[in-house]
């Protein structure tokens, strides 16, 4: 799995012009997912993604967690983050899982974030055309990848 986590200041997503869901400051989270993708991965971003470091404490350093510093969190899948652009410029999709897969993962995914956080996470809708906004605050992005665990 694939996140890219960005500190918000808010964030939504709509549907065909229409907001699904929004957040007011805290995480926005894009999940990329391929077909080796485990429950396993599940429980490593989960426990990384709640207490990663990334909101200022009163001195201005980014040292407390989302859920010290009591933020929201919106996921969206987004199968393009599993792309590879090695061969042509036109990237390859191959490594994403197909739904009957991925589908499963991103509602556990989000369901065990949500254990972790103490409250629902907010989501697009798998598969849809969504349109993302948000703004960054920082901007602060971090990537992280279960295949590069160590």
């Amino acid at each position: 799995m694939r996140v890219v986590i960005q500190r918000v200041k808010k964030s939504s997503v709509s549907i065909e012009g229409t907001i699904k869901s929004s957040i007011g400051k805290g995480m926005m989270i894009l999940v990329g997912i391929e077909e080796a993708d485990t429950t396993d991965d599940i429980g490593w971003l989960v426990k990384k993604i709640v207490n990663l470091r990334i909101f200022d404490d009163e001195n201005g350093v980014m040292n407390k967690s989302i859920l010290e510093d009591g933020g929201e969190i919106l996921v969206v899948s987004q199968f393009t983050l599993m792309a590879s652009t090695k061969k042509g410029n036109r990237p390859s999709y191959i490594r994403a899982a197909r739904p009957e897969t991925a589908i499963p993962l991103y509602e556990t995914f989000c369901q065990e974030l949500g254990i972790a956080l103490g409250k629902p996470v907010q989501t697009g809708t798998f598969g849809a055309d969504m349109a993302v906004e948000l703004i960054n605050d920082g901007p602060v992005t971090i990537l992280m990848d279960t295949k590069s665990k160590e």
